[in-house]
């Protein structure tokens, strides 16, 4: 099983760069990172903004394969086209580089919770979806051929059944850190 962590953008609402931000003794990226690999074989970390710094510290990790995304400017959906380019698997998962706190057994969760082939997970529910997601190899095609800019993942992948599953928000499904008020909060819990 793969995982695209996307990494690439500077926050303009953070006062720092976030995903390289203390917690726990790591970094918040670290954390994201190793919660997915406790249950993914493979990281695709798709960078932009300092990509040179993410490419040299995980250079020595077998697991993570750090992507260049030269458009990682016109957003986020610009980012999962560069790494879904690395799949090859028959599914695989996308989450977010600022989500430290997602528990490993959401990931087994979303994998061994039975569905029809062709079907993306969501943590969560409709109204209020989560992260990581699961997705499958068909919905590779479609990512690539959207434009770059103005795309939404749930438009372009409108042909496909989604799933939800109710998890408690202490998996860190919803826990994004995106404000320095979040990442207070996120220090305060520790």
């Amino acid at each position: 099983m793969e995982c695209i962590i996307l990494s690439a953008g500077l926050s303009s609402r953070m006062n720092d760069w976030k995903q390289d931000l203390p917690y726990k003794g790591k970094t918040i990226l670290d954390h994201a990172i190793q919660n997915a690999l406790k249950v993914c074989k493979k990281i695709i970390l798709v960078t932009g903004f300092r990509h040179e710094i993410l490419q040299q510290k995980y250079a020595n990790n077998p697991n993570v394969i750090t992507v260049y995304n030269p458009d990682f400017q016109q957003g986020m959906f610009s980012s999962i086209q560069h790494g879904v380019e690395y799949v090859k698997g028959d599914r695989f998962f996308i989450t977010h580089g600022d989500m430290p706190c997602i528990d490993p057994n959401v990931f087994e969760t979303l994998i061994h919770h039975p569905v029809e082939k062709n079907t993306i997970v969501f943590p969560g529910n409709k109204e209020h979806t989560g992260h990581p997601v699961l997705l499958p190899k068909a919905a590779i095609p479609l990512i690539r051929q959207a434009p770059k800019r103005n795309s939404k993942m749930k438009s372009i992948l409108g042909t496909f059944c989604y799933h939800y599953l109710n998890l408690p928000e202490s998996t860190g499904i919803f826990k994004d850190i995106d404000t320095p008020d979040d990442y207070l909060a996120l220090l305060k819990a520790e």
